[in-house]
């Protein structure tokens, strides 16, 4: 398995600049990020400053939300929600187009909370963004969150996100299959590998129950990852789980 590191989960007690030479520094090659930004459209010194703090680490972005509004204080997307969906879509170029700098092959369209989305809005703004990552030579993925932590977020199964994704249309939209929320929900995420790894654009981990690292809870890691490898699966899997102190990544020595 080739793992990356969500540098907006873990190494939090650092400055974000400072998150990708600690990830290199970790032994890591690669990571993603929720948008990082408090805008939609941040300056382009502050993309600079990013871009460049990646790239003298000497790591790869292999994953970026777009903007999703203030995930700290609960929200979840803007992609169906429409007194956002202009923010959105001012986000949609400036995402892909960072990305398309980087080399980043994966952009994430959070849905949004209810009350107040709308699914004709998110088809739509769904395909102004497969149009945008097709251009920079990206796929649009599609995430299922568990209603535990999200109680109003409203696709939180796979064959939800798998309905959306077939009503898009578009070749280069995929599933995140974060298999930390789906187990949540009360999936077998051993057999959704099995039926349809080939329809995942990126996988995302973290133990359940405590949203630990592998090994902390109850989920079957070692399988899992047995599992997407005998699948075909190529990509990397994100690492997005809480941790504090030291060990945050002994159990890859393990």
């Amino acid at each position: 398995m080739r793992f990356d590191v969500n540098l907006s989960i873990l190494f939090t007690d650092l400055p974000l600049l400072e998150r990708p030479a600690a990830a290199a520094k970790a032994g890591f090659d690669a990571v993603e990020l929720w948008w990082p930004f408090g805008t939609a459209e941040p300056s382009r010194a502050e993309l600079d400053a990013l871009r460049a703090a990646i790239e003298d680490a000497g790591v790869r972005l292999v994953g970026l939300n777009f903007d999703a509004g203030d995930m700290a204080a609960g929200e979840r997307g803007l992609l169906a929600r429409p007194d956002d969906s202009a923010r959105f879509l001012a986000n949609v170029g400036v995402a892909a187009g960072f990305a398309a700098e980087l080399g980043c092959g994966t952009l994430n369209a959070l849905y949004g909370n209810d009350p107040g989305t709308d699914r004709a809005l998110a088809l739509t703004n769904l395909r102004a963004a497969a149009d945008a990552a097709a251009d920079a030579g990206a796929t649009v993925v599609v995430e299922a969150l568990n209603s535990r932590e999200n109680p109003h977020y409203p696709i939180t199964s796979s064959a939800a996100a798998f309905d959306l994704i077939d009503e898009v249309g578009r070749d280069n939209v995929a599933f995140l299959a974060d298999l930390y929320h789906l187990h949540v929900m009360g999936e077998d995420v051993l057999a959704l590998i099995d039926a349809h790894a080939a329809r995942f654009g990126h996988v995302q981990i973290a133990d359940d129950p405590g949203r630990g690292q592998p090994g902390s809870g109850r989920m079957p890691y070692p399988e899992i990852f047995a599992r997407l490898a005998a699948a075909g699966y190529r990509g990397h899997v994100g690492l997005e789980y809480r941790h504090e102190g030291p060990g945050a990544f002994a159990w890859r020595r393990q």
